[in-house]
């Protein structure tokens, strides 16, 4: 049996009375009517843009690209917060959840006057209207939803269900800001946003800003009804309840009484606010709060055209996108679109020259009041440098290459405790539950988790103010962590390798909003976004197959060269000199990838310096190749190093002559040439490191094919032979891992054999030694359960063990 839900009349029973005077009424209203004049004049016009004379085909766009739907209900909530704002001196940006609402966030910034300061080709005159027509959706011009190109946003309208999470990011540590996040219905849908709503247990009203969540149920999707917008309201009610909000309905399609109703009810949620953040700042009140939150009910489409061939259009899913098509070959709809613009009187609301008649301009704040003008919205406008620790101090001590061990990311979490302890309100650390787990506790001796919720006793390291964000959603972290870099403050990700993949489709959408931000000369540069992905594919072995994945790298080199960096320490010196350097850099996605279990530590301080400044070299005190190499064996990634240098001490013991070059490279990007990335090397220096002829076997952390597509180019080429994971994975042995995906320093050595002219037959039984090994070791494991001795203990040969295997990591000096 099919249930049949009626559509609800929003069309009556609301109040005409309220906080507005007639005047202020008739102004706000007409402000209403002109941003939704301006809405669907970008949708469908090229020329005429004040119907100065009889609407023609000529004046439509020949296609007709936008999303009308939730737009007339983003209008109604732009103007309404612009009262507020000019009257209370509020500083406020406006985060746009329906993405497609574009027209209407281009119409509100244009009517205040930053869009033509930013583009001053569109001016505040006829031609000027001409231009913010034409541009939408137009070849050469502005995208159909809200981006980096509009004034005022921080949030790609792309894809849905990020608005909310940049909302409480941006107003973290901004106790001053009041961000007003519209939430869109089908948005609320997703998954990302749906946890979003849960951010309100971190927010510390003593110290941060507010945000203002506005749902705003429309009723549909593309074509299907959302379900927020079909439960009962007593349901939707409990639901925001249990959330911790304090939900306020505003309901109805009557503009008078849905601008009475608006007004009222935005005095009443600022009032709330003011007294949740005067109560907690003076002390009086430590409880979680119970923020406001808006309910926005509206028809989809408002204002539109209700009919069209008998068939609905205002409040159904037909309003979605344009809601009158095919206008080539139908003059009746032409005529249709006509009335609908003229419906918003815009004679009333421009003056001659095309001007906003100025009582009505009047309604926009001034200056850095206007949401489009808020530096927050331009964060690297407000950007201040961190206070860095000088990171050499924290340096592990490594008297030979080869034998100390440390674990990297503990000594890494050392420095970011002090830079926590320096950056107070401008550095947060964020991550799923995992800060212990990869080894950065020693942030808590000078910070706790940010919590607002209850505390028990038995909790470990809880506060309100505390500077690390923990929550196990992925999504949240990376929305709350864009949020705070995109009003221009500094972050860093931690998350294990495997499972940042759930935040793909974010990572595209924020490196795009780089790219794009790059061509915008207003757009002042932010901070970058860093992810340390530690609890790396090759230490994963005892969590097995479902967490040996080393594949975002490959797709964030999808992207543009001029916004990813993707470094791979191969010790802690090495990690601690590049979180130095990306935590410096602006404009950027860093990606580090650095293990936390205990490993052989290479190159000292200086020379780990020197060698992350030149992003890959030779390591001569583990080379024998004299400048004119037989073989060079390269790697990137900590065990891959790992591996490669126990295949050069094998290739050492057993082939004394043959030469032998170890390249290790850190800056992955540095493969590539400089055509195609800034930190490409020259070919000529490539082919100085790896030659122009001999064999380069290649020990690579993540999947073998992306260093093919990363060196197609060069000239060796074909003699690069690279092994990485190949998806062989299961709970098993370190050395088990590897030699499952064929990396071990066994398969390296059989590969030298392999490849190295006439070395096959020379070097025979030294393969079948190195085939024996591997089975001798696979044997190991599966009797004992752990790798064999000489293998786990092994450090690089000649060097004494130390009498100490670890080392303090705060300052880098033997345990």
């Amino acid at each position: 049996m099919t249930e049949t839900v009626a559509r609800k009349d929003t069309r009556a029973a609301e109040p005409t009375t309220g906080p507005l005077s007639a005047d202020e009424l008739a102004l706000i209203d007409a402000y209403w009517r002109a941003a939704n004049y301006l809405s669907v004049g970008q949708i469908y016009l090229f020329d005429n843009p004040l119907l100065r004379r009889p609407l023609r085909i000529e004046d439509v766009k020949p296609r007709l690209l936008g999303h009308w739907g939730t737009t007339p209900g983003l209008n109604f909530v732009y103007v309404h917060l612009n009262r507020v704002i000019k009257r209370d001196d509020l500083n406020a940006i406006f985060v746009t959840g329906p993405g497609h609402g574009g027209p209407g966030i281009v119409a509100n910034v244009y009517l205040e006057g930053t869009y033509s300061e930013f583009y001053p080709h569109v001016g505040r005159d006829e031609e000027g209207l001409r231009r913010l027509f034409r541009q939408f959706s137009f070849p050469g011009g502005i995208p159909s939803h809200v981006a980096a190109e509009i004034p005022g946003s921080i949030n790609e309208g792309g894809e849905l269900g990020y608005s909310l999470a940049h909302a409480y990011g941006a107003a973290f540590d901004n106790p001053d800001l009041l961000v007003c996040c519209v939430v869109g219905d089908g948005e609320a849908e997703t998954g990302p946003l749906a946890t979003s709503w849960h951010s309100n247990k971190f927010l510390n009203p003593r110290t941060d800003g507010a945000v203002l969540p506005i749902l705003h149920l429309n009723g549909y999707k593309i074509a299907n009804p959302t379900f927020l917008a079909r439960i009962p309201e007593d349901e939707l009610r409990a639901l925001f309840e249990g959330y911790g909000y304090a939900p306020r309905f505003v309901t109805g399609s009557d503009p008078t009484s849905m601008h009475q109703l608006m007004a009222a009810t935005l005095d009443e949620v600022l009032a709330e606010i003011r007294a949740i953040q005067q109560r907690a700042r003076a002390g009086a009140d430590s409880s979680r709060p119970r923020w406001p939150m808006i309910v926005l009910r509206t028809p989809k489409g408002w204002t539109g055209p209700s009919e069209v061939d008998g068939v609905p259009i205002e409040g159904t899913f037909r309003s979605h996108q344009v809601p009158l098509a095919d206008l080539a070959h139908r003059p009746d709809l032409l005529r249709r679109l006509e009335e609908w613009l003229r419906s918003y009187r815009p004679d009333e609301l421009f003056d001659e020259t095309g001007a906003l008649r100025p009582e009505i301009a009047a309604l926009a704040p001034r200056g850095d009041r206007r949401m489009g003008a808020n530096p927050h919205a331009n964060g690297g406008l407000l950007t201040r440098p961190l206070e860095l620790p000088d990171f050499r101090d924290y340096a592990v001590d490594v008297p030979e290459p080869g034998v100390t061990t440390a674990e990297a990311t503990r000594v890494l979490g050392a420095y970011l405790r002090d830079v926590i302890a320096r950056n107070p309100t401008n550095f947060r650390l964020m991550g799923p539950d995992e800060t212990n787990s990869n080894r950065l506790s020693a942030v808590f001796e000078t910070t706790d988790r940010a919590w607002v919720a209850e505390r028990l006793p038995e909790d470990d390291h809880l506060a309100p103010d505390g500077r690390v964000m923990e929550v196990l959603s992925e999504h949240l972290c990376q929305g709350w962590l864009e949020g705070y870099l995109l009003t221009g403050r500094h972050g860093l990700f931690n998350s294990y390798e495997a499972f940042i993949h759930i935040v793909d489709s974010m990572f595209n959408q924020f490196a795009k909003w780089l790219e794009v931000s790059n061509r915008i000369p207003w757009r002042r540069p932010v901070p970058s976004l860093t992810y340390l992905l530690s609890s790396h594919v090759w230490r994963q072995d005892h969590n097995g197959f479902s967490h040996q994945d080393p594949g975002f790298i490959d797709i964030a080199v999808n992207k543009k060269a001029d916004v990813i960096r993707v470094y791979l320490p191969p010790d802690a010196n090495c990690l601690l000199s590049v979180t130095d350097h990306c935590l410096r850099s602006r404009q950027y996605v860093n990606i580090i990838v650095a293990g936390k279990q205990p490993a052989l530590q290479y190159l000292s301080m200086e020379e780990a310096i020197a060698h992350c400044a030149r992003g890959v070299g030779v390591w001569e005190w583990a080379s024998n190749d004299d400048g004119d190499p037989d073989v060079v064996l390269a790697c990137a990634g900590d065990i891959p190093t790992l591996e490669t240098l126990a295949a050069a001490a094998l290739l050492r013991e057993h082939l004394p002559d043959l030469k032998v070059r170890v390249v290790n490279v850190v800056d992955l990007m540095r493969l590539q040439p400089p055509s195609e990335h800034p930190h490409g090397l020259p070919d000529a220096e490539f082919d100085a490191l790896f030659t122009r002829d001999r064999p380069v076997i290649f020990a690579y952390h993540g999947y073998p094919w992306l260093i093919h597509r990363l060196t197609y180019r060069r000239t060796n080429h074909d003699e690069l032979h690279v092994r990485g994971y190949k998806e062989e994975g299961t709970t098993t042995t370190p050395f088990d891992m590897v030699m499952l995906n064929d990396l071990d320093r066994f398969h390296l050595v059989m590969d030298v054999i392999d490849r190295v002219p006439g070395l096959a037959q020379r070097a025979v039984g030294l393969r079948q030694r190195m085939v024996d090994e591997r089975l001798r070791a696979r044997a190991h494991t599966r009797e004992t359960g752990d790798d064999a001795p000489k293998v786990r203990d092994w450090v690089w040969p000649g060097s004494r063990p130390p009498e100490h295997a670890g080392v303090d990591a705060r300052r880098g000096e033997p345990a």
